[in-house]
């Protein structure tokens, strides 16, 4: 998706403002945002993503926008992230992900006898139903599952490392990390004028702490959570700055079981088709519900930039809708990082072959050739990788000839002459 201005006067000649934004979606989300981000660098050769004009990042795109400020090309990231099986060196060691929380879990069991005693004194005097005094023992519950001070540790080593930061206002390019204040519900764009004495380790996990999985973030006396929380990207902080181009990277998108085109894509080499989500269990419908309310908040926020901020082109990339794979995967899918990232590597050069004739201005424009026979040409992100079925390399190929194809019609149907 791409979102066009309109004739306007032309820039100045300085270079041009160009900026990322990347949306949140937890180990899936950053597996789906490093593939792609592999495959855009590739097929945007006059582009260093480590040199942009400024970096947005919510959730897990805060990771990733966090690794791109300090230095860390998309391919590093992948060697980091994708193809190892963690360390000290790794931006993030999916392992950590899931350490148990268990100073917290100590620290609210010890208050359960207190909570008991006092929800049974409530019952026994009449003043609280049994059914409300159950409420009280919920204080007894901890604020996340998980812990994320390991996850802040990893960071800070990471972040360590020579031509690095952990501090915001040491960077060359500009980078926010957007929370949630737990206890207002307002926007907390770390890295911004006023919020940039954070560490950028603490911002980014305060931006990935989703409630109920990880507890919520201290920070100078204020408690923060999942940026995603007030809006999926956020992307109006950079703009009100002033950006020629923002390109921005969405991982979850909602599914749509319904077309025909999902059942195609699964004949292709997808994992088998999803005719109900109803019929896949509890665990779809939620995923489902989830990616719908995300998406439709990033559909209405695209659609005011537009008007808001018309001098500005923005290129939106996303899985396919109809790709049962990715929607199969879990948010915390970890164990089969490299067939995700391959899958979403080789579903963006595909995005970027069917709509080069629309694209191919829009970076040109901006000094950003798009290179078409890097797009055409066979490549893999992971070259070792092996293939789950002997007719997937064919079925790219065929997909390859009729993107070539169709990207021609629409070159040839935009030069013809008016009849």
């Amino acid at each position: 998706m791409s979102s066009r201005r309109p004739t306007v006067a032309p820039h100045p000649p300085t270079a041009p403002r160009i900026a990322l934004a990347l949306a949140g979606g937890g180990p899936l989300g950053a597996i789906h945002e490093i593939g792609a981000l592999c495959a855009l660098e590739e097929a945007l050769p006059g582009l260093d993503f480590t040199q942009l004009n400024a970096y947005i990042g919510v959730s897990a795109g805060a990771f990733i926008a966090a690794g791109l400020a300090n230095g860390m090309t998309p391919r590093q990231m992948c060697a980091a992230f994708i193809e190892s099986d963690g360390g000290t060196d790794d931006l993030i060691d999916p392992k950590l992900f899931t350490h148990p929380a268990w100073r917290e879990h100590r620290r609210r069991l010890r208050r359960l006898p207190h909570l008991a005693s006092e929800a049974a004194w409530q019952v026994a005097a009449g003043k609280l139903p049994w059914v409300n005094a159950l409420g009280m023992l919920g204080g007894a519950l901890p604020n996340g599952l998980f812990d994320n001070q390991a996850m802040q540790a990893q960071l800070e080593r990471v972040f360590a490392a020579p031509g690095r930061s952990n501090d915001f206002r040491q960077l060359r390019r500009q980078l926010v990390v957007v929370a949630t204040d737990l206890d207002t519900g307002e926007a907390a764009p770390f890295g911004l004028p006023g919020w940039d004495d954070t560490p950028i380790a603490r911002a980014v996990i305060a931006s990935a702490a989703l409630p109920g999985l990880y507890p919520p973030v201290a920070i100078k006396g204020r408690h923060y959570v999942d940026g995603a929380l007030k809006k999926t990207i956020h992307a109006s902080v950079l703009l009100d700055q002033g950006q020629d181009l923002l390109i921005c990277l969405n991982p979850l998108v909602p599914f749509d079981a319904s077309s025909q085109a999902a059942r195609n894509n699964a004949a292709g080499g997808h994992e088998g088709t999803i005719p109900h989500l109803a019929s896949v269990g509890l665990p779809a419908v939620l995923s489902q519900t989830f990616r719908s309310l995300i998406h439709s908040r990033l559909e209405l926020g695209l659609k005011g930039y537009a008007h808001s901020h018309p001098e500005c082109d923005i290129v939106l990339i996303e899985p396919d809708r109809h790709d049962p794979q990715m929607f199969r995967a879990g948010t915390f899918s970890y164990t089969l990082r490299r067939e995700l990232a391959e899958h979403a590597y080789q579903q963006t050069r595909r995005w970027l072959r069917t709509r080069c004739a629309e694209l191919a201005p829009v970076f040109a424009e901006h000094g950003v050739p798009l290179d078409l026979d890097s797009l055409f040409r066979d490549r893999r992100l992971l070259p070792k990788l092996a293939l789950r079925r002997s007719g997937n390399q064919l079925t790219e190929r065929t997909h390859q000839v009729l993107d070539r194809l169709e990207a021609e019609l629409r070159r040839l149907s935009t030069t013809a002459p008016s009849a």
